[in-house]
């Protein structure tokens, strides 16, 4: 009887993951220079709430995670520009030059950019991102991984654990990841 109430609970409590991960909100792990400098190079994590998504309650200036128009598998991480019938200006390329075109969001589209436009793939490049493509809204981000890197590793033995890992990066110039350009 006791084997049955510990499996019962085992799959009721995967099953209150499942619809928190899902409806609710999420974890997010982020790498790469094109938030920088509001999202660090080497990896930060973020709280995602996936509400705001569903409730249409987004509005520019929102840093959001969605799947990518063009690796469908990848999820990123960029700030919300523009929503549907907003008028936007952007830098159409920022390294070759400053020419600027203006689009009109299209219905059921939103208007993503990364922070740091010299090394960011967005809508300046795929377009306005179909709405449905969003998976979340980042509300909170851990303080400490501006000087942590957090790496989960697997410890295998008779039992597996999983256990979490700090590791101090090292001290790095904004001006070298920016090639200069701030």
């Amino acid at each position: 009887m006791g084997e049955w109430s510990s499996f019962t609970a085992v799959v009721r409590g995967l099953c209150l993951l499942y619809v928190t991960n899902k409806y609710l909100g999420t974890v997010a792990i982020t790498y790469g220079p094109s938030m920088l400098p509001t999202l660090n190079v080497t990896g930060s994590i973020l709280l995602v709430e996936r509400i705001s998504t569903g409730t249409g309650k987004l509005r520019p200036g929102d840093v959001v995670i969605f799947r990518s128009p063009e690796t469908p598998r990848k999820i990123v991480c960029k700030r919300l520009i523009g929503l549907e019938g907003d008028q936007i200006t952007y830098v159409v390329d920022p390294q070759s030059g400053d020419r600027c075109e203006t689009i009109v969001v299209p219905k059921g589209h939103v208007w993503v950019e990364g922070d740091y436009i010299y090394n960011t793939k967005d809508s300046r490049n795929f377009g306005a991102l179909p709405y449905g493509l969003l998976e979340g809204r980042a509300f909170w981000t851990l303080p400490w991984m501006h000087a942590f890197s957090v790496k989960l590793v697997l410890f295998a033995s008779n039992s597996s654990v999983l256990a979490w890992k700090m590791v101090k990066q090292p001290e790095m110039s904004f001006k070298l990841c920016n090639k200069g350009k701030i």
